[in-house]
Formats: structure tokens, sequence, C-alpha cells
């Protein structure tokens, strides 16, 4: 087109009445049809190689974002959410466009990151919605508690934006936050505490050393492995009687830490020669002991199994442990072991003891360290209510006023790992659990993050207490009383043991070869013997709440007619 134009002007007889006309060269026409011709073929050439190149999905979303993109406000104005804008800048083809950022500092707004301004506050985040339609919110803000998350999250639900976030501080450590990262908001997040980071140190002592986990397949064992395997252990050894469980944390460890030895071993912790065999041959320095059955009621119907498991099994390996020489040892306790009322909490209660037993008598590092829920872990309730969601419910809750403590793994672990470096034998730590979350209020989070209204789309049903359950938890026992430690998410208690070692030792026999017999009316009483502090008042049997009229409480408290008890 352009020789065209030229030629005309040149060669036409319009063009060419001027009195200065001078007629080009033929090989300017030449050259610029070549340029022309080669420029316009060039581009379109380029365009076709970038289309086979692309995946199809980044097509579209390269089109979405230059048609139509989705425009954001990134809550967080500090290191975090200037990375997420990089990230966006970097990414056109995720079709988000940073409007602006929100930021409770009042002194940064009015600043620009990276030449995008601080607009508001969170207050500010319904009317900046309004003024720049804004159609989503990014929470960058890793470190905050999960009282911010849930504020924005209800400012968000009642401007009618979407919102996403970025992992917490525990899901982040020893990495960047990238926009693939960024994902819904989950009940971990709304749950976060104010993140405590690692005390320099305080787990220096598992590198170079043998390291064995117990349980490791299951929730608790697999991220004490994870977490081990950072600190360059010699060996770790992975032990466990499941077998898929060992498979697939085997494989995970494998793929990312090439160079570490693992030893998968696959054993009952109530096979004592068994455990003697494995001990004598890798040696540990320290075990986590993380094998346990947990789940209350259905403990409460299998106590002969809870006691050989949980009570014989932890009794054989703190005595292989001593004659192996292993230098620390750690079980993993619960909250349930406070005051219980239930053959599991009860038989944790009792291997407690026998910890600090074996503690005094070895004068080794052999410890307890306490919590309570751990969130996501195999079994517990927030996995069971997001499948009761997805079917449409009824998510069913046992009463208005359960409640419970909750942390999740990671911390757990990470405040394990650095309790059994306090300790120095005999202790049994309580790691501080913040407030009780009520289970009702637990279940209405999870049906709302799902984009549903409680009662409206997803009903809430109470079934009654069951078999061994308590209303309440807490830490510490009647009687026992906490000293604080240099860490301060992590208390050690202090109390006297109820029996002399000989006196205990013979009372776990007693209860074990009750159990080996089948003789399950008899463990109430051989529990009690040796930890007095255990009482059945309201296990099973005794009138849970709601249960006397044949009634439970309704979302308030108040028992209505019609509403029946499902165990």
């Amino acid at each position: 087109m352009g020789s065209l134009l030229i030629f005309l002007a040149h060669y036409s007889p319009l063009g060419a009445q001027g009195p200065l006309h001078i007629p080009p060269s033929r090989s300017v026409l030449i050259v610029e049809l070549g340029l022309s011709t080669g420029f316009v073929g060039g581009t379109r050439l380029l365009l076709r190689l970038i289309q086979e190149r692309m995946h199809p999905e980044d097509l579209a979303r390269l089109k979405t974002f230059v048609q139509n993109p989705r425009q954001v406000l990134i809550a967080g104005a500090g290191d975090a959410g200037a990375m997420i804008l990089r990230e966006l800048e970097q990414n056109p083809g995720v079709g988000l466009h940073a409007v602006g950022f929100v930021d409770d500092n009042r002194a940064k707004i009015g600043m620009h990151i990276h030449g995008v301004r601080v607009l508001g506050t969170r207050d500010d985040i319904p009317a900046l919605a309004k003024k720049h339609d804004i159609d989503e919110v990014i929470i960058a803000m890793p470190t905050a508690p999960g009282s911010a998350i849930r504020d924005i999250k209800a400012i968000c639900d009642r401007a009618k934006v979407g919102y996403k976030t970025v992992p917490g501080v525990y899901e982040l450590i020893g990495g960047m936050v990238t926009v693939s990262q960024i994902r819904e908001v989950q009940i971990e997040d709304l749950l976060r505490r104010d993140p405590v980071l690692p005390t320099p140190g305080g787990a220096a002592y598992l590198k170079g050393a043998v390291v064995m986990v117990t349980g490791a397949g299951g929730s608790i064992g697999a991220e004490l492995c994870r977490q081990a395997a950072q600190q360059r252990p010699r060996r770790l050894v992975l032990l466990d009687q499941s077998e898929s469980g060992i498979y697939h944390i085997h494989t995970e460890l494998r793929a990312r830490h090439p160079a570490l030895a693992l030893e998968p071993v696959v054993a009952d912790i109530r096979d004592h020669a068994r455990l003697e065999r494995v001990l004598a041959r890798h040696r540990p320095q320290v075990v986590f002991h993380a094998a346990a059955y947990k789940h209350v009621p259905l403990m409460e119907m299998n106590a002969e199994e809870v006691v050989l498991n949980n009570v014989m099994g932890t009794r054989n390996l703190l005595r292989t442990a001593e004659r192996q020489a292993v230098e620390r040892f750690v079980l993993i306790s619960t909250d349930k072991a406070v005051d219980p009322c239930n053959f599991m909490g009860a038989s944790k209660r009792v291997t407690e003891l026998l910890v600090q037993d074996a503690a005094r008598r070895s004068g080794r590092e052999f410890v307890a360290v306490r919590f309570g829920n751990v969130l996501g872990s195999e079994g517990s309730v927030v996995p069971r209510f997001k499948r009761q969601i997805a079917a449409g419910g009824p998510v069913t809750v046992t009463h208005p006023e359960m409640e419970r403590y909750f942390m999740t793994i990671p911390e757990a672990v990470q405040l394990v790992i650095e309790a059994a470096n306090l300790g120095r034998g005999g202790e049994i730590f309580v790691l501080d659990m913040g407030d009780p979350v009520k289970i009702v209020d637990l279940a209405r989070d999870l049906i709302t993050l799902s984009g549903l209204r409680p009662k409206i789309d997803v009903e809430i049903t109470f079934t009654g207490v069951r078999p061994g359950e308590k209303i309440t938890e807490s830490l510490f026992n009647e009687g026992e009383s906490y000293t604080l430690t240099p860490h301060e998410k992590i208390f050690v208690v202090t109390a006297d043991m109820p029996l002399e070692s000989q006196a205990l030792q013979w009372g776990v026999q007693k209860l074990i070869q009750a159990a080996q017999a089948g003789e399950v009316e008899q463990l109430r009483g051989l529990i009690e013997a040796v930890a007095p502090e255990c009482c059945w008042e309201t296990g099973p049997g005794a009138p849970a709440p709601g249960r006397a009229t044949g009634r439970v409480p309704d979302e308030r408290g108040v028992v209505e007619p019609g509403l029946s008890v499902v165990s």
C-alpha cells in the first residue's frame, strides 16, 4: 500500500505537475516494497509463533486481561503486598490489575509502592470497591492474626467483593510470596494466631543426629519428618504400622531431600522384639513418639486396643530406648490427658507418667509435649465438615457449647521440636494454644468460606455429646501448676508423681494384662489406680448435657421439642 501511494504521488499526472517535482529512483520503490512486506509478514509470523508456543489457557488469560482485567485491591502494603504487586506486573496473563493498596497504618496512606497508591485502610474497602469497581481483595498479610483475616473477610462479605489470600507465615518459611500462592481463604487463616518465629538454635540438636519418628505416616508424624529433614540429620528413620502412610511420606521426602539418608520401617510398636531389632540397627539419638490411637468415641468402643497400642506400645518403646542409649525421647501427648474421662485420654495420661518415670530412672532427656487439636489432621472435624458441606449438609455439631483448642500442624510441630530442646528430663511441656474455639463457629465459618449461607443453604444440626467427650478441654490437670520457659509459647508442668516407679510399673502391667485378656470392665479401675486424676463422671453411661430430657439444645442453647439426639 505504501509503495502504491508513492507511485501515484510521483508518477500520476496530478502528482507530476508540481514545479519542484523530482521523480524518485525506481530502487526506492523496490526497497520500500520489500521492507513493508517483511515488516507486515514478520509481525504476523511472530504472532503465529507465540500462539503455537503458548498454552491455550495462557492465551485465554492474556485475552481476558487485555479485554477485561479483574480489578483488585491489595490488603497489606508491606513486603508481601509489594511482592504480589511485582508478580502481577510481571505476569499479565493472570488477568489481575492492582488498583491500589489498603493498609491499617494510616501513615502509609497516599504513599506509592511501585507506582501504585495506598488508598486507605481496611474500613475503606466498601467505598473503594464501589468507586473503582473492585472485583477482588488480595489479603497479603502472612503474619497477621486470624482476627484480622476474619475482619477483612467480614468487610468483603458486606461489600459483596471476593477475597483471596497468601499463605500464612508457617507456610511461607523458607519461600517467597508469588502469584501462584494466592488461594482461597481457608479456615486455618481465620484461626491464625500471632506467628512465633523459630528460636535460633532451637532445633540445632537434630543436625547430624540419627532421628526416628514413630507414627511417621500420620498427620503429626509426617510433619515432624518434614521439619526434622530441614535440619539435615545424619539419618531419618520413619516408623509406622501403615504401609501406605510410610510410602507417601518416604516418597515426598526422597523428592525434597535427595541427599538425606532415609530409612522407612513398617513396624508395630506393640511388637517389642521388632522394636529392639529396629533400634539396635539404627541407633537413634532422638526419638519423636507420635504413634497412637486418637479418636475418642471410637476408642470408647475399643478400650482394650487403645490400652495395648498407646500404653503397651509406649512402654515397649521406652524400655527399648533406654537399652539402646537413646539420648532424647519426646512423647506427643494431648489435652485429652488432662483430667481424662475417656479411654483415649486416660491412656495418654498413663504414657505421660511412663515417660516421667523413665526420665527419673535413666537421667536422660525424656519429655512429653501436650497440646490440643490440630487443624486438618486425618479424621478431624474440619475435613468432616467440608465433606458434609460438599454433600449439601447438614453439618453435624455435637453441642452448641462444645469448644476446643486448635493449632495448625506446622505450628504445633515447630513448638514440639523447640520444647524438646528445653527438656532436661521428666518435664511435661504444654503449648500455648490461645483461646478455645466453639465448634459451631467453626462450622459457620466453613460454610461461608464455601460461598454458602448457614441455616439457609446448609443446615447445622446438633447431635448430642458422644461417649467420652467433654464440652470443654483444659491444658492442665487439677493440682498441676505451670511455670514459664524461655519460649513465650511453651509452659512446663510442675506436679508430683502420684506413684513410685515400682508401683507404677506394677499397675501398668496389670492394666496391660487385663487389656490382653479382654477384661474391659476392669480397665477403668486399673487406670484410676495408676492415674488417680482420671474421672468418668462425664464419660460413657453418664448423662451428657441435654440427654436428661432426651433432647439436645439448639444453637441458642434452648431445648426444643422434636430435636432428638442422634448418637
